[in-house]
């Protein structure tokens, strides 16, 4: 049985053209970036070209890109690096941020000399920030640092994330976006969202797992996590992991030339999904709100999203309930508690992230077997309640 793989939001498959550009820096160009020699020279050009890759990618200059070894690294070196170069005030994050944002965030909130203090900016039923509500807030309690992800990985809802920004701005604050789950889906211009830091990541975007970025303001004023060499401008010290930044550049240019097609070509396939779905009664989280076009966060009344993901697994479909990182800490999704989806709703979600290879069978062989599983598993509830 072949696997259908409808989990896009959690990782994605290396495109060969990444993979077959990444492998010579295994083997033949595997020098040290930082070595004077010339297997060293060809490394740090390589890292240069993939830099200008990401940063034309996003509109910004190759300067600005600092690669990390994943999105939470970037996220993280945000948020503790702007901070220490701050005094403690009052730091806003969205109430439905990725934990790689929320942890680090929290983790200012309990600094035990001068701690930092936290507030989280509401979101509505459909998983949208409440602007009203964030103006006010930002108003009474000045904010210095703001970190706003661009689409959630779970809803796949879209922020304003420039009108947070002007918002947070006027009070001279420092303000982050994760745009992890955006590069790819819809176009990403790093101006236009008006921050001072954006996270990406390769591994969203057909490119490998351990590159990562964190595009900066050349204004912005960081420390480092990591100390060593002066790696990144002296902002992430390590010898670089040459392959996959080099997989990761070539990831970005694909993305970008590919994401109005690939944007089509997945909206055809979720609106045939969601049209199914809700024939079965499904609840579809955020649909009210825009979306990122690959990205179905649904429901099933009374049968369970764990129970449903696993008996889609044995029917060859690969789906999530929550997103990846719920696996390690299993519970209600933070980001449905947040939009005030009942409780029990909640136990029933399961997320469908689709990618550019996915057809429209695939789509119909997924309702097809989502309806007869749905139907077992009701009547064994039913068996089970007489």
């Amino acid at each position: 049985m072949t696997l259908v793989y409808f989990d896009h939001n959690a990782t994605t498959c290396v495109d060969d053209a990444v993979l077959n550009a990444m492998l010579p820096y295994f083997q033949q160009e595997f020098g040290n970036a930082s070595s004077r020699h010339d297997l060293g020279i060809q490394a740090r050009r390589a890292i240069d070209k993939a830099r200008r890759q990401v940063a034309e990618a996003v509109g910004v200059q190759p300067v600005q890109v600092i690669f990390t070894s994943g999105g939470s690294e970037a996220n993280n070196l945000f948020i503790r690096g702007a901070s220490d170069n701050l005094k403690p005030g009052h730091v806003f994050i969205s109430a439905i941020e990725h934990p790689c944002v929320l942890k680090p965030a929290q983790a200012l909130s309990r600094h035990s000399s001068e701690p930092w203090n936290l507030q989280q900016l509401p979101v509505n039923p459909s998983g949208q920030i409440d602007l009203e509500a964030a103006k006010l807030a930002l108003q009474q309690h000045p904010p210095k640092l703001v970190s706003v992800m661009l689409a959630n990985n779970e809803t796949g809802v879209i922020q304003d994330v420039a009108a947070v920004a002007e918002m947070a701005r006027v009070n001279g604050a420092v303000v982050h976006t994760d745009a992890v789950q955006g590069l790819g889906k819809i176009p990403v211009d790093f101006a236009h969202l008006n921050v001072h830091a954006m996270t990406l990541s390769a591994h969203k975007i057909n490119g490998p797992k351990g590159a990562a970025a964190l595009i900066v303001d050349k204004r912005l004023l960081l420390k480092p996590l990591i100390y060593g060499g002066g790696h990144e401008n002296g902002l992430r010290s390590g010898t670089e992991n040459v392959p996959a930044i080099v997989g990761f550049g070539l990831a970005c240019e694909l993305a970008k030339a590919r994401t109005a097609e690939t944007a089509r070509h997945v909206s055809e396939l979720r609106d045939r999904l969601e049209q199914g779905l809700i024939s079965m009664d499904a609840v579809i989280f955020g649909r009210e709100a825009i979306r990122i076009p690959n990205t179905c966060y649904f429901a099933l009344p009374d049968i369970e999203g764990d129970t449903l993901v696993v008996k889609l697994d044995k029917a060859g479909f690969a789906v999530a309930a929550g997103a990846a990182c719920s696996s390690v800490n299993p519970g209600q999704s933070h980001v449905l508690s947040a939009m005030q989806v009942d409780p029990m709703l909640a136990r029933c979600a399961v997320r469908v992230s689709l990618g550019r290879d996915n057809t429209m069978q695939q789509i119909d062989d997924f309702l097809r077997a989502t309806q007869r599983i749905a139907a077992e598993l009701k009547q064994m509830s039913s068996f089970s309640s007489q």
